[in-house]
């Protein structure tokens, strides 16, 4: 069935950004810390950029019985809490009144259990009440902003209540936060469950690395430029490494991350959407179907790892006591709800092969982790040497070679680093940087991130959204790692709080003669 409200194209639409069709956006998880941390300036900004509905209407649903006043208060003051973590801004001082009024003038608020199908019915009343979305001929966006336990209970209540049901403009969309499944079994059930009740064109699985402005450049750098990709694959490119590195430990996440771990937590989402978009083959549009088609091209081209692969490719670390940035940080097993003899890796590292003609032979390192020395996601490619007879005695061979490096977060930006003449008689090569920042350049203001996948599903474009196969996919090459660390097939080991990782993770370049980028 085709969406009803995605008429254009995706390049049309992104073109030039026009304020969303009139909807209603149903918040689950209302009260909780993903609404006021992320959605709530998220839904301001976009009222400051025009792009909200001039007939928009916020219900938020949540288990806590309150009046709708308490909410609006306790969202604007997070929002003050947002807007003054800007640099020499105090807090609320440069808050924009009547833009987030907008927000709040149609707010409203429902208290009820999610497992309980009167609540849903009331919601149902409330929707065909609604003003911003026109009641119930307009388009209304789900938003599960809940534990992934009442992804599946949430949908189905939907559908038994006739919510999920569109018609013309009356479009009906839901957005399901990570994780989404936690091994390939549950993640294709979930998918089969959500399915009875939405088509996949209703359904949008959110990562939200894919609203970093840096994440959604990766393809306008690779296939706008003519200089990159026609040396974007295996005859040019020695290897690529991908990071995402946290100087957080798990705070207080320990009762999520001792059944989780950082495999599931980090890599078959926020990892293997840059590992993808890094890796895919050009696009024929920017249409999303064609985007994620090729996507799914590289997850199922990724070499598949034997329990064998899966000990000698792949590490996984824990912290333990150090000191991060000046501040004693105590070991994983200290923190609160963790079991002292917990098994929970907090850092996983993996060599990845694509079977492909573009990148046969060529190795992706991905690693992650917590508790580390410094805060840093980018993705580094290295360029193979060039011939060094030419320069043999110059010192040429202590150059570390050619890196492109996309920098993610935190502070977004492309640099290209080369060998260059020193000055003077001698031959002599010195590695030397150009650099270019988005903040400099383009005077960005802050955002979360979430300002653009909002507005996206609002405006029925999926491209930054995971469609089932490629959830599956990713799964798919996950699945044989999990199955090796529950045989016990690759040990736990461990590094101190505020280091670059555990030694192992360097043994496992350093036997392809490489070495990691110093974080």
């Amino acid at each position: 069935m085709n969406d009803p409200g995605a008429l254009e194209t995706a390049s049309e639409r992104r073109a030039v950004a026009h304020p969303a069709g009139p909807c209603t956006l149903v918040i689950f998880g209302a009260t909780g810390d993903l609404t006021h941390r992320l959605l709530t300036p998220a839904l301001y900004n976009l009222s400051r950029w025009g792009l909200l509905p001039e007939d928009f209407a916020v219900i938020g649903v949540g288990r806590t019985e309150q009046e709708e006043g308490a909410l609006k208060a306790d969202l604007t003051a997070a929002l003050k809490r947002f807007t003054a973590s800007r640099p020499g801004q105090d807090a609320g001082s440069a808050v924009d009144g009547p833009a987030w009024e907008r927000v709040v003038a149609g707010m409203e608020y429902l208290a009820g259990d999610l497992e309980d199908a009167t609540t849903f019915q009331r919601l149902g009343e409330r929707i065909a009440a609604s003003r911003g979305g026109r009641g119930a001929r307009g388009g209304v966006l789900y938003y599960l902003a809940v534990a992934p336990a009442l992804f599946g209970p949430v949908i189905r209540r939907l559908g038994e209540a006739g919510l999920a049901r569109q018609d013309g403009e009356a479009w009906r969309r839901v957005i399901i936060e990570k994780p989404f499944g936690h091994d390939l079994a549950s993640a294709k059930a979930l998918n089969a469950e959500i399915r009875t009740v939405l088509d996949e064109d209703q359904i949008y699985r959110i990562d939200h690395f894919l609203g970093k402005e840096t994440v959604q450049n990766i393809m306008a750098f690779r296939f706008g430029n003519g200089f990159f990709e026609p040396i974007w694959n295996r005859d040019h490119v020695d290897h690529v490494q991908i990071t995402v590195a946290e100087t957080v430990g798990v705070e207080k996440r320990g009762r999520f991350y001792e059944t989780t771990g950082a495999l599931r937590d980090m890599v078959p989402n926020h990892l293997f959407q840059l590992f993808t978009l890094t890796a895919m083959e050009p696009p024929a549009s920017f249409e999303a179907d064609a985007v994620r088609s090729r996507k799914q091209d590289v997850l199922t081209a990724t070499q598949t790892l034997s329990p064998e692969d899966a000990a000698t490719r792949v590490v996984r670390g824990q912290y333990g006591a150090g000191t991060v940035k000046g501040d004693a940080r105590r070991a994983y097993r200290q923190e609160p709800d963790v079991s002292p003899q917990s098994e929970a890796e907090t850092y996983v590292a993996m060599k990845l092969m694509i079977d492909n003609w573009r990148w046969a032979g060529v190795p992706f390192y991905l690693r992650t982790g917590k508790s580390l020395t410094v805060r840093d996601t980018e993705i580094a490619i290295q360029f193979k040497h060039a011939p060094l007879a030419l320069f043999r005695g110059t010192g040429v061979e202590r150059c570390p070679g050619n890196w492109l490096i996309i920098q993610i977060q935190p502070d977004e930006g492309i640099s290209l680093q080369f060998g260059a003449k020193r000055p003077g008689p001698e031959v002599t090569l010195e590695r030397v940087q150009m650099s270019f920042s988005y903040a400099d350049h383009f005077q960005l203001q802050p955002s979360t991130g979430y300002e653009t996948l909002i507005y996206d599903a609002m405006i029925g474009d999926q491209t930054l959204y995971q469609r089932a196969d490629n959830i599956e996919a990713g799964w798919r090459v996950v699945q044989p790692i999990l199955d090796a660390w529950k045989a016990g097939g690759v040990p736990l080991a461990s590094y101190p709080a505020g280091s670059a990782g555990p030694a192992e993770a360097d043994d496992l370049l350093a036997r392809d003669g490489r070495r990691w980028r110093a974080l």
